[in-house]
């Protein structure tokens, strides 16, 4: 399928919801989660609903695997591997080999070991470019890496998109980008940036976590080096899911992950006192993997086998057109600026405004049952997940929010109080 083809243009085509959701491809996917009523949850950017057979699966392992089998089920229910198992269905959704991903850790955790592998294979280079709109978790790390390798590493920072070719020189060891900006949406395009910089000898780190689940990628075409990425977004993991991370196989067994930990060893189980690292991605496993988030993230990750992936992006484009186009009609008005790019080749599975009162305005939209979130400082966000969320809702909650707007509902007293998590 053509991705250009299909993406749809939101200043040419109006979308009818009714039509919309009764031609949907996806539509009995809807059927699979469970989504609480009365509430548009249009936060599946920040956690993904619940697919109902996780429920049972966790269930199983707590009650026999656990309870029955006990250890035995590391051998019997083949707990220990399901890092690769897991990593295997993810491969598929990123366009990746075989045996080139692995579901470990956190998404903070899995950049530590792919950057400072990285720099390891390019030590005549000092530089990490990212950009200053980069999730700060990503910054955070990579700064922490430099002051941990000490060898005059810094992190150098884009201020928009369009300043990072220019950035891009002989002492640059690693362009670390996320693929789809958290905040705005903004999508880089992968396969261009990671040329640009190959052809200058910089190795090129990706982070998925808007991506994974609401699009197509093809790491292997694209020659990315290494990815990473998040479990409990799009993928529908649960709280806190295991992430996942991508080895290109040209760099794998050339060189050491830091975090040299027994399940990244040739043979765990040999009990060997000194280290030797597997040659293949499971070098880049650490500690012993929390069986119940695994179990619960490789029931999510089974869904997915029946998801054609070139139909999730173009619902995606499809309810990102019409969110905007409701808007549109009165977004002037209400003082709402799209952050967005409106061009579907350029956004991710999101759509962000700047706005007064943002905080305020997401608050009352949450109390009215539609879920989004805010980013601080100016940024209410919506994410459209495609397997679960139907046109009609999309529309609704632009409905909603206009109601919002024009009744003042947000200047109430107790949207304004902010709490931890929004």
């Amino acid at each position: 399928m053509d991705d250009k083809k299909d993406e749809m243009d939101s200043t040419a085509n109006k979308i009818d919801p009714a039509r919309a959701d009764r031609d949907d491809p996806l539509r009995a996917f809807r059927d699979r989660f469970e989504l609480p009523q009365g509430v548009i949850y249009l936060d599946g950017n920040s956690l993904g609903a619940l697919p109902k057979s996780v429920r049972q699966r966790v269930a199983k392992t707590i009650s026999e695997e656990w309870g029955e089998q006990l250890i035995r089920s590391w051998n019997s229910a083949d707990w220990v591997h399901l890092p690769q198992r897991v990593g295997e269905r993810i491969a598929r959704l990123i366009g990746a080999e075989e045996r080139t991903v692995v579901a470990a850790d956190s998404t903070s955790i899995n950049l530590f070991k792919v950057l400072s592998a990285a720099l390891d294979l390019n030590t005549d280079r000092r530089k990490i470019v990212s950009e200053r709109e980069n999730f700060p978790t990503d910054l955070y790390i990579a700064e922490g890496v430099a002051k941990q390798i000490g060898k005059g590493h810094r992190l150098v920072l884009a201020d928009t998109p369009q300043d990072i070719l220019g950035m891009l020189d002989e002492d640059v060891a690693v362009l670390m980008l996320t693929h789809v900006n958290y905040r705005n949406g903004y999508r880089h395009d992968m396969p261009a940036l990671t040329k640009s910089a190959h052809e200058k000898g910089i190795l090129v780190i990706w982070d998925l976590a808007h991506t994974a689940g609401a699009m197509p990628i093809d790491l292997t075409g694209a020659q990315a080096d290494f990815a990473i990425g998040c479990g409990y977004k799009y993928l529908n993991g649960g709280p806190g899911a295991p992430a996942f991370l991508y080895v290109n196989p040209r760099h794998q067994g050339g060189f050491r992950q830091p975090l040299s930990g027994w399940f990244g060893h040739r043979a765990p189980f040999d009990f060997d006192a000194g280290y030797r690292p597997s040659e293949g991605v499971e070098q880049y496993l650490c500690g012993t993997p929390p069986v119940l988030a695994m179990v619960a993230m490789d029931e999510a990750m089974a869904l997915w086998d029946d998801v054609d992936m070139e139909t999730v992006r173009a619902k995606s484009v499809a309810m990102c057109d019409l969110f905007i186009q409701e808007i549109d009609t009165y977004a002037e008005e209400f003082g709402l600026t799209l952050a967005t790019p409106r061009d579907p080749h350029l956004r991710g599975s999101q759509v962000s405004y700047s706005c007064h009162n943002g905080y305020a305005i997401m608050q009352a939209l949450i109390a009215r049952g539609v879920i989004g979130d805010f980013r601080a400082p100016d940024i209410i966000r919506f994410g459209m997940a495609p397997l679960y969320l139907s046109f009609a809702e999309v529309s609704e909650a632009a409905a909603i929010l206009k109601q919002i707007l024009e009744t003042r509902t947000w200047d109430q007293p107790e949207y304004h109080v902010r709490g931890a998590v929004t």
